[in-house]
């Protein structure tokens, strides 16, 4: 800042030494008046341009949700947002089931999250926009056998291994007790021999009385 020259208490001219004074006085006192309002626009502009949002409909994630590349579980799956993340709401499904979000890298940035996953913030009056879902996704190709080729090798008929079967093991005849008899026919009677033993005994006391007498 340019310093002021202060008043020469010398001038002569009474009139043209005040207002020569009064004239430096008022441009002291606007020059800090203007550096202030210049600060507070500048402050202003700083502040509006940090704290600034984007608008628009965005979905908050509660907690981890699939990311699909159509409104449906038979699209493939190109990602996940787990909890706390945001991302730009860009429309809705025929049903309102899914809701399609800006998704950056996959084909079009834009993706799909299922609806009861999310929390939708920031929702206009006329709500999300309809879109049309992208075509379901065609099933892989099953490879086929050719049936000239299966029927030179085989290929068509399995065959079937016999599994051996086990047989049973016969169990040994079981011994039969053989009754007690009275007696054997063919046997020495005991009943002999007991007499032939007490004749034996008289024979040799008699011969003892014999010698004795």
């Amino acid at each position: 800042m340019r310093a002021v020259p202060p008043c020469h208490p010398m001038d002569r001219r009474p009139a043209v030494f005040l207002l020569t004074c009064l004239a430096l006085m008022l441009a002291q006192l606007a020059v800090p008046a203007t550096s202030a309002r210049a600060s507070e626009a500048i402050q202003g502009t700083v502040v509006a341009t940090v704290t600034g949002t984007p608008s628009g409909p965005t979905i908050l994630v509660p907690d981890r949700v699939n990311v699909r590349t159509g409104p449906g579980l038979t699209y493939p799956q190109v990602g996940v947002l787990i909890a706390g993340q945001t991302a730009p709401a860009l429309g809705r499904s025929p049903g309102g089931d899914w809701i399609q979000i800006a998704y950056a890298g996959v084909p079009g940035n834009a993706a799909w999250v299922y609806a009861a996953f999310v929390v939708l913030q920031s929702f206009q009056p006329g709500g999300l926009p309809v879109i049309v879902p992208p075509p379901t996704p065609t099933p892989r190709v099953t490879a086929t056998i050719d049936p000239t080729l299966a029927a030179q090798f085989n290929l068509g008929q399995a065959t079937s291994t016999r599994l051996p079967t086990f047989t049973a093991a016969v169990p040994p005849p079981e011994p039969t007790p053989i009754p007690a008899t009275a007696g054997n026919g063919g046997g020495f009677p005991p009943i002999l021999a007991i007499l032939g033993l007490l004749v034996v005994g008289l024979f040799g006391v008699v011969i003892s009385f014999l010698r004795g007498g």
